[in-house]
């Protein structure tokens, strides 16, 4: 006998719980959980890490994402005006510099800062921080130039007419009337930028750390070598989910609360 539509749904919609189920199962009914623990969750090992890893890794991980993310907002705030400024130049620029760093990755960046520019030009970014930070800053200053003109868009014609109709400059109405209300849209995907600059900040071991600058990411790895146990892995893992979590359920709430940055 054929089945239905409404029973063909049914049947589709216990498949795709029932099998996930199944597998889950049996794997846990399969998994070795006795070798597992003793891979990844060693308590003494994940004791010793304390409070070092908080205090070097987890605060030079805050510290790196923190001047990328406002060396970005900077950066992604003037292009985002060139790109909607009316003189040609200024948006070919702005178009360039969005285009070039969306798409190459983060890594070829941060080696190009920290290695590339610095033998070729004989200069290095000052600061035991600076030249991850830059070269994240500037990552993060093409994708948020982006969020930032899509914001700035996003703000009714009606009042950058209502401004100018009151006697305000162009300059004016977009800083005193434009930018405010777009960065109130933009809360949301600024929130899930910053998420994205914690994690890229595990990028940054590339460019070599001292014990004072050292990131979690590398902190992790250091210790897994020295360990010879997957434990410090886990624990590094928590310790992003510790860092992410709040801030992706923030993005979420404003989301909500604004009806998608509204």
């Amino acid at each position: 006998m054929a089945l239905t539509r409404r029973q063909r749904a049914r049947l589709v919609r216990l498949v795709t719980i029932v099998v996930p189920l199944a597998v889950g199962a049996v794997l846990i009914a399969l998994a070795d959980w006795a070798a597992i623990q003793r891979a990844f969750f060693q308590p003494d090992i994940a004791a010793d890490l304390f409070p070092d890893i908080v205090t070097t890794g987890v605060r030079n991980t805050l510290i790196y994402t923190f001047f990328a993310f406002v060396g970005g907002l900077a950066i992604g705030l003037l292009m985002a005006l060139m790109r909607l400024s009316s003189i040609p130049p200024y948006r070919w620029f702005a178009t360039a510099y969005i285009e070039l760093f969306r798409g190459v990755p983060a890594i070829v960046t941060l080696l190009a800062v920290g290695f590339a520019i610095p033998i070729a030009l004989d200069w290095r970014v000052p600061g035991d921080y600076g030249p991850a930070s830059v070269a994240l800053a500037i990552v993060a200053g093409a994708y948020l130039a982006e969020t930032i003109r899509a914001g700035i868009q996003g703000v009714p014609k009606g009042q950058v007419e209502a401004a100018r109709s009151l006697g305000m400059s162009s300059t004016r109405t977009m800083v005193t009337i434009v930018i405010p209300q777009a960065f109130r849209l933009m809360i949301p995907p600024l929130t899930n930028e910053l998420v994205l600059l914690v994690k890229d900040s595990s990028l940054v071991y590339v460019l070599g750390s001292t014990a004072d600058t050292i990131e979690l990411n590398k902190f992790g790895r250091d210790a897994v070598a020295r360990e010879f146990n997957g434990t410090p892995i886990t624990v590094v893992a928590l310790l992003y989910l510790a860092i992410t979590l709040p801030l992706t359920r923030v993005a979420a709430w404003l989301e909500t609360r604004g009806g998608g940055g509204r």
